[in-house]
């Protein structure tokens, strides 16, 4: 049974889960919109928009808990000071997903994600 087990696997391991996680972060974050398949939009949205109301806050502390998410200082130095800014009167909400046509080779459900 999968009682409380949320997340998506995406048939890797931890390791290898928590590196997509963060270059599909990182990447979003330095494009501002990135086309990947629905499942992985739906995985990062939460995880990037916890990312951008921490860089609200714009302290060094978070900072500091940005980069141990993420790892990329040019992905982090972006988020803070010029993503973040544009949403410090906004409650949340910052990213949108839009489904586009399944993949061409295998059919996969494929969707864009951007910041709103």
């Amino acid at each position: 049974m999968r009682h409380q087990n949320a997340n998506r696997k995406f048939g890797r391991e931890t390791n290898q889960r928590h590196a997509l996680l963060r270059s599909l972060a990182s990447n979003l974050i330095n494009a501002g919109k990135i086309v990947t398949t629905e499942p992985k939009a739906k995985e990062i949205r939460p995880y990037v928009e916890k990312l951008v109301t921490t860089a609200k806050a714009g302290t060094i502390a978070a900072r500091r808990l940005i980069t141990s998410r993420i790892g990329n200082p040019k992905s982090v130095k972006k988020l803070v000071e010029v993503i973040a800014p544009k949403y410090k009167t906004r409650a949340g909400g910052y990213t949108r997903i839009t489904k586009l046509p399944p993949r061409g080779g295998d059919g996969s459900r494929m969707a864009t994600i951007e910041f709103v």
